[in-house]
């Protein structure tokens, strides 16, 4: 099958497309897919670099975000047929542990994300478990269908579960012109909140407004803690960093009293300095998050069916393409997701 293999960790050089990859076989329990679309993400990226504790063997296939046709079935599976139009739930777990029998399977010790460990989908084709497999919403395009599972899931785990976000809370959302930038500008709005999030340039900045935030500051050029302390001099009720090392001090600068900080992802570095005393006299938590529970792409895909939440793509390459797209996400030129289109 044509694929985009990793050779070997590093630069995007190392992404090489064959037309000669072995096809996935597909055992009981387990559906293949021929795919349509995939999205890139930054875990992408920090798979190719080699930059995470765990290492997939290589050669490697990344690819999370999937959208694609049924077109073989294994063993047992009663839920889905060929021909039906699919996304894939991109958490990967046991099914039979404690906490993927409570609805926590991003809990389970052997969780694993399509394209991290298990071979992802900048392929022709791609196996996964049957209870990954979800119906594409009607009203989206295979492109538009690919670019919301993995950051949605993690905004709505990030605002809706762990921050509780409530119609009256003032939220601050980092790069919102990132592929969870603009799904989590959309999340707080539909929850009625106030929407403060940043952005790099007056054109980024014009279309997270169109989004609905509130407020956009830019993140070069402005302090961003002086600025939401000047329009909420208390601080906001939760602020969501997908950032890292260069934001998370600044984040809890940005909180209220007994604030929220929700976050996920370490694009600039992984370890910070923090004061202890200033957290716990405050009053203020922090929420880690990883990806979320699987059902609740169910709901989230519900709401991108009915126009609630919208997908964002700014650019589609052809899967022989991926190198270049892969220098796109990491120049930051994008607003929203980017997408490979294989079939």
């Amino acid at each position: 099958m044509r694929a985009v293999v990793l050779k070997d960790f590093g630069g995007v050089e190392n992404l090489q497309y064959v037309e000669d990859f072995p096809e996935p076989s597909v055992g009981p329990g387990e559906v293949l897919i021929k795919v349509k679309c995939v999205a890139l993400n930054h875990l992408d990226l920090w798979v190719r670099m080699g930059a995470l504790a765990v290492k997939p063997q290589l050669p490697h296939i990344l690819g999370s975000d999937v959208s694609g046709v049924v077109c073989k079935v294994g063993e047992g599976v009663k839920s889905v047929k060929e021909g039906d139009e699919v996304i894939v739930a991109p958490g990967l777990s046991c099914g039979v542990c404690y906490d993927c029998q409570k609805g926590h399977d991003n809990h389970c010790r052997d969780y694993d994300i399509l394209g991290l460990k298990t071979k992802g989908a900048y392929a022709e084709f791609v196996k996964v478990p049957e209870r990954n497999v979800l119906p594409k919403p009607k009203n989206l395009s295979f492109e538009e269908a690919c670019s919301f599972p993995l950051t949605s899931l993690t905004v709505w785990n990030a605002l809706v579960e762990k921050a509780q976000i409530k119609p009256y809370h003032k939220v601050l959302i980092w790069g919102g012109s990132s592929g969870v930038g603009v799904v989590g500008i959309q999340v707080a709005k539909l929850f009625g909140a106030f929407v403060i999030t940043t952005a790099g340039n007056e054109e980024k900045a014009r279309r997270c407004k169109e989004l609905g935030a509130d407020v956009v500051i830019n993140h070069y050029t402005q302090d961003v803690v002086k600025e939401v302390r000047s329009i909420f001099k208390e601080g906001v009720d939760i602020v969501m960093d997908h950032v890292g090392s260069s934001t998370f001090w600044k984040s809890v600068e940005c909180l209220r009293k007994g604030g929220k900080l929700v976050f996920f992802g370490t694009t600039t570095g992984s370890e910070t300095k923090i004061d202890i005393r200033y957290i716990f006299v405050r009053e203020i938590e922090l929420l880690g998050v990883y990806m979320g529970p699987r059902a609740d792409l169910f709901k989230i895909s519900e709401l991108y069916d009915r126009g609630l939440l919208k997908p964002v793509v700014d650019k589609v390459f052809d899967l022989k393409e991926a190198p270049e797209a892969h220098r796109y996400l990491e120049e930051s030129k994008h607003f929203g997701k980017i997408v490979l289109r294989v079939s």
